[in-house]
C-alpha cells in the first residue's frame, strides 16, 4: 500500500489522455469536428488534465463551477479548487456549434489537435469579477489580469478527451514527468514525505537554502520547474533547467532530490496560485509545498507573506499537501552564511538580498554577480545564455 498522499479528491489519479485504439479512433473523429484554437494557458490546462495533474477534473468548468471557484474556491459539486479552469473563444466561433456537440481543441502554435471536448454549456463571465477574486486586482498591467481580460467573450464547458501531450515529452525528455511517474519514483526511493519546490527561475543561493530545509524535514525534494509560458524577459525553461541541473549535480546529495517539470503557464495569481501549486503537487505525490517570500507573485500586487496566510484561510480539509512556510532568506555577512528573517538578528546593511529582476539585469549587462548570491556553475549557464542573446543567437 502506498504511503504517499492520496490524489486530490480522495480517489485515484484520473489522467484524461486516451491510449491505443481509443486514441486512434478519437483522432480520426477529431478531424471531422469544428475546431477551437486554444490559448497557451488553456493548452497547459489541457495537458495537466491529460496527465492527471488536475485530478479529479474531467474537463473545463461550467458557469456554476466558475462562480463557485471565484467566490469560495469550491466547484458546484463542492470540490476544493482555487482558480477557475476555463476555456474561452470568440463569439463568432462559438456560434458555429451548439451545446451537445463535440469540438476539436487545437494547439495555438502548430495547429495540431490536443483534445476533443463535448460542449455542455456556453456562457459569458464578468471578467473583472474573476480578476478581483483570483488576482486581488483588476489592473491590466498585471499579466494574469491582462490574460483574462484579453480572452474570448464566450466560455465553453464540458468533458475533455486528451489526444496529445503537445510535444513536451519530446522537447524535455526525462525532465517531463507525469504524476504517475513521480509517484512511482518516490515509492522506489522509499520516500513518503516529499517537499515540492516550485520554480519559474534558475535557483540561486536562497532557493538552494529553501530546498535544503525541505530535505532536512522530509525524505526528499521535488524541484518542480514550470515548462510553460512566462512573461517577457524571464529565462526560458530549457536554460533554467540546465542551470538547476548544474546546481543539483554539484551541491546536493543525489539521493535527496529529483528535478522534474510540468506543462503549465504561470498565472501570477500569488496566494491563490500557491494553493493551486499545493493542490496539483498532491497529485504528484508530494506531502508538502515549500512556500517562501511572494510565492507566485509579480510586481508589488501581493504582500511578501500573503501566500503563507492563505493556507490558514482555506478549510482544514481542503488539501492533504501542507505548506512549509519559510521566511525571506538571504546571505548574511555577519552570520557568515545563508539565513532567514527568523534566524538572523542583523540589519539589512549586513544582508545580501537580490531579486531575480536584478540578477537578470546584472547578467544582461555583463556585470559581476556576488558569489554569495549564486553558485558559479549556475552563473556560467546563465552567462552563456545571455551571451547568445547579445550575439543574436537564441534571442526570442
Amino acid at each position: 500500500m502506498s504511503l504517499l498522499v492520496r490524489p486530490h479528491g480522495g480517489g485515484e489519479l484520473r489522467p484524461l489522455l486516451l491510449e491505443g485504439d481509443a486514441l486512434d479512433a478519437e483522432r480520426r473523429r477529431a478531424a471531422t469536428l469544428p475546431r477551437v484554437r486554444v490559448s497557451s494557458r488553456e493548452r497547459g490546462d489541457i495537458l495537466m488534465m491529460a496527465i492527471g495533474g488536475f485530478t479529479p477534473l474531467e474537463g473545463f468548468m461550467s458557469h456554476a463551477d466558475w462562480r463557485g471557484v471565484c467566490d469560495g474556491m469550491r466547484t458546484a459539486s463542492g470540490l476544493f479548487w482555487p482558480i477557475p479552469i476555463t476555456l474561452s473563444t470568440d463569439a463568432a466561433t462559438a456560434a458555429t456549434f451548439g451545446t451537445g456537440q463535440d469540438v476539436a481543441l487545437i494547439d495555438p502554435d502548430d495547429g495540431s489537435v490536443l483534445a476533443t471536448m463535448l460542449v455542455t454549456e456556453k456562457y459569458t463571465i464578468d471578467k473583472a469579477h474573476e480578476c478581483a477574486c483570483v488576482f486581488r486586482t483588476t489592473d491590466v498591467e498585471h499579466p494574469g489580469v491582462r490574460m483574462v481580460m484579453e480572452q474570448g467573450e464566450v466560455n465553453l464547458a464540458g468533458p475533455v478527451k486528451a489526444l496529445s501531450l503537445g510535444g513536451f515529452p519530446q522537447k524535455y525528455g526525462e525532465l517531463f514527468m507525469t504524476p504517475a511517474q513521480t509517484r512511482s519514483l518516490f515509492t522506489s526511493l522509499g520516500w513518503s514525505r516529499i517537499a515540492a519546490f516550485q520554480t519559474r527561475n534558475p535557483m540561486h543561493r536562497s532557493h538552494e537554502y529553501l530546498a535544503k530545509i525541505g530535505i532536512e524535514v522530509c525524505d526528499g525534494v521535488l524541484v518542480h520547474s514550470l515548462l510553460g509560458a512566462l512573461k517577457p524577459g524571464d529565462i526560458p525553461a530549457e536554460v533554467r533547467t540546465e542551470a538547476i541541473g548544474a546546481l543539483v549535480s554539484h551541491y546536493f546529495v543525489p539521493s535527496t532530490i529529483v528535478q522534474a517539470g510540468y506543462p503549465l503557464d504561470m498565472r501570477y495569481a500569488g496566494p491563490r496560485e500557491a494553493v493551486l501549486h499545493a493542490l496539483f503537487r498532491q497529485n504528484y505525490g508530494c506531502s508538502h509545498l515549500i512556500v517562501g517570500r511572494d510565492h507566485a507573485g509579480v510586481g508589488s500586487y501581493y504582500g511578501p507573506f500573503d501566500a503563507h496566510r492563505i493556507f490558514d484561510e482555506i478549510p482544514r480539509d481542503a488539501l492533504l499537501t501542507q505548506p512549509l512556510r519559510i521566511d525571506v532568506s538571504f546571505w548574511c555577512y555577519r552570520c557568515g552564511g545563508m539565513a532567514s528573517g527568523r534566524t538572523c538578528p542583523h540589519d539589512d546593511v549586513d544582508r545580501l538580498q537580490v531579486s531575480g529582476t536584478q540578477l537578470r539585469k546584472w547578467l544582461s549587462e555583463g556585470h559581476d554577480v556576488p558569489a554569495e548570491f549564486s553558485r558559479p556553475e549556475v552563473l556560467e549557464v546563465l552567462r552563456r545564455y545571455y551571451r547568445g542573446l547579445g550575439s543574436g543567437a537564441g534571442a526570442r
